[in-house]
């Protein structure tokens, strides 16, 4: 699986880049079939303090990308927000596929 992590209004550190692409290799571990995940962190505003924006675009084969977003004055909080809810939009795609037209 493919893992970029964007930043737009910030600089991605080292350490921002490692802890996000830990949280979204869970995503592909539920479910094989993701191929890419695109991570985006977002700074509203340039002050000190601010609201940072993570959306993460999960792309499966056979259906659209799969997009969620959070929103959180702490960056690592947001990350973790955001990999939950894409772990949880993988998971319920992957037992629709395994339950079919039942």
């Amino acid at each position: 699986m493919r893992i970029e992590v964007i930043g737009r209004g910030l600089e991605i550190t080292d350490a921002i880049r490692a802890y996000a692409e830990s949280k979204v290799e869970h995503v592909g571990k539920h479910f094989d079939g993701v191929s890419a995940t695109a991570v985006t962190v977002t700074k509203a505003d340039h002050s000190h303090k601010g609201e940072y924006d993570v959306e993460i675009v999960s792309s499966v084969p056979k259906h659209d990308p799969f997009v969620c977003h959070a929103k959180n004055e702490d960056v690592y909080a947001a990350i973790d927000q955001a990999s939950q809810k894409a772990s949880r939009q993988v998971t319920e795609y992957k037992n629709r596929l395994r339950e079919g037209n039942r």
